[in-house]
């Protein structure tokens, strides 16, 4: 298989997915403004709509929505508890926060990253994004994570978003200037998160500090 990612990216989702599994991968870095791998190949040919996450199978099949490929690497190795079992009532609620992640979150990033090009449209997004951040906060009440004790592929997901307003690096680039100060349940979780093997190790291969 191969990873194609942009260091910092959300593309750090299914990154911290593959070492939490141990599965054997190839990673590709994708240069974020000249859109060409690391090798040299022009990444619109590889994927027509241009960004990352892209796994890439053995018989050249690709996946390229983060959502689908950490729940396909998870169903790799359904032992590790990383996705609960298909038709559950509790995958089920795995997707439901995948889902509100991607919708919610995820895209409530986009004009805080790109601030400058949103202009006042930033006013009214970022009381909305701290809000939903406020309410993962509730959710997080008594939990070490997202479903209860056990990590899943939705944790990996919200980390590699929630760095987008912790990393100094990308506040400088894109000014996202939203932070999370009195969200203690969050702040545990991040801590919580960071001090994985798996997540120190995705970092380390990215770069980011």
């Amino acid at each position: 298989m191969k990873l194609y990612y942009i260091p910092g990216a959300c593309s750090l989702s299914p990154h911290i997915v593959l070492n939490e599994l141990g599965l054997d991968v190839t990673l590709v870095e994708v240069d974020y403004k000249t859109h060409r791998t690391e090798d040299g190949r022009d990444f619109h040919e590889i994927s027509p709509f241009g960004y990352v996450p892209l796994l890439e199978l053995d018989d050249g099949t690709a996946l390229r929505e983060g959502p689908a490929i950490v729940q396909y690497l998870a169903d790799l190795k359904p032992e590790s508890g990383l996705a609960p079992k298909n038709g559950t009532l509790e995958r089920y609620r795995l997707q439901e926060w995948l889902s509100f992640l991607t919708s919610e979150v995820h895209k409530g990033f986009i004009p805080l990253l790109y601030s400058v090009l949103a202009g006042k449209y930033v006013e009214a997004v970022k009381p909305k994004l701290e809000r939903r951040y406020a309410w993962i906060d509730e959710q997080l009440a008594g939990r070490d994570y997202l479903m209860g004790d056990t990590l899943t592929v939705a944790d990996a997901y919200l980390y590699a978003l929630t760095g987008w307003a912790q990393a100094p690096w990308l506040q400088s680039v894109y000014k996202a200037d939203i932070h999370f100060d009195g969200l203690r349940n969050l702040e545990a979780w991040y801590v919580r998160m960071r001090e994985r093997p798996a997540v120190r190790k995705a970092l380390d291969t990215e770069g980011l500090k």
